[in-house]
């Protein structure tokens, strides 16, 4: 008797690891970002608030280059994609993508340079390092560089080197001249490593930097999935917007920077982000439009190829966000 009651529980305990274990995939959200910056905050925010727990979503947040991150929510490895500007230009070239909102729609990038370097005449023959080739921050570098008289296309040796801290540090110790970073750790470049700030294209153009990218499949198949992801990355940008302190907690946790640098990040990277996920129409246009130059295409494509609000317009009737 014994037995056979052990034999039933151990058959309803496969059982219940059996349906938790599918529950757990249908709740688990794989989010890729390209580097531990402001850029990347929000999903952190969400987690350490417990926004996506709010939503019944299990996070994993992937620090992956932007290639790799296309190819692995096409494939469906992973749900979403925190990154924009490799990725809106794949979705212009054919991908099945969307984007479904835009958080950072400003860049916030400074050329740093070691500090012997001190003008653009002395970066001729340098080493540049970037974390994806294509990406925003190579496409900010290259801008920079431009405006400087510096060709980098025949001037400037360009290296992938990790995300933003490690670029800093191979800047630091190894072979990389030339840096593009943003807060907060341009400003750890700055003040603890006495490193020239250059150049700086903050209000300079549109070009999105973070959101929320998913395949268009996961879109057809899952748009409730999809809408729950939404409501919390909607959700972390409403208590950065309102909770400074809080904010630069999270963010100097994540980045290991100190709070006062954090509080400096946060002041400075906020008019960048939109309040409600949904950029402007003319910013969306002065985005592809950038997009079609790099690409070097005839004109733009259309908006509605690469872009759809409808969902996070639904979700900010929701939470109330205008």
């Amino acid at each position: 008797m014994r037995m056979r009651l052990r034999k039933l529980f151990f058959g309803l305990f496969l059982s219940w690891l059996a349906l938790t274990s599918v529950a757990s995939a249908d709740d688990r959200i794989r989010i890729a970002y390209a580097s531990r910056s402001i850029a990347s905050i929000l999903p952190f925010i969400a987690i350490e608030k417990g926004f996506f727990k709010e939503e019944a979503l299990e996070p994993q947040l992937i620090l992956t280059r932007g290639t790799t991150s296309i190819a692995a929510a096409v494939s469906g490895d992973i749900e979403g994609i925190h990154i924009m500007g490799t990725a809106i230009r794949a979705i212009i070239q054919g991908l099945p993508l969307k984007v479904l909102t835009v958080n950072q729609k400003f860049p916030l990038f400074w050329l740093v340079t070691r500090p012997e370097l001190k003008n653009f005449s002395d970066l001729r023959g340098k080493t540049m390092a970037i974390t994806t080739i294509g990406g925003s921050q190579q496409f900010a570098g290259n801008h920079m560089l431009r405006k400087g008289g510096i060709d980098p296309a025949k001037e400037i040796t360009t290296i992938v080197s990790g995300d933003v801290p490690a670029q800093l540090q191979a800047q630091l110790s190894g072979p990389v001249h030339i840096t593009v970073l943003s807060p907060p750790t341009v400003f750890v470049a700055r003040d603890r490593h006495k490193l020239n700030l250059l150049a700086s294209m903050s209000d300079d153009y549109v070009n999105f930097i973070s959101g929320l990218i998913v395949a268009e499949k996961t879109l057809r198949e899952k748009p409730a999935f999809v809408r729950r992801t939404l409501r919390a990355l909607a959700k972390a940008n409403r208590f950065l917007h309102a909770n400074e302190s809080a904010s630069a907690e999270i963010l100097a946790k994540v980045v290991n920077v100190s709070q006062p640098i954090a509080i400096e990040t946060h002041r400075y990277a906020l008019p960048a982000y939109t309040r409600n996920g949904i950029p402007t129409d003319k910013e969306v246009e002065e985005h592809l439009k950038a997009d079609a130059q790099f690409l070097k295409l005839k004109e733009p494509v259309k908006s509605s190829a690469v872009f759809d609000f409808s969902l996070q317009r639904e979700v900010n009737n929701e939470l109330g966000i205008k």
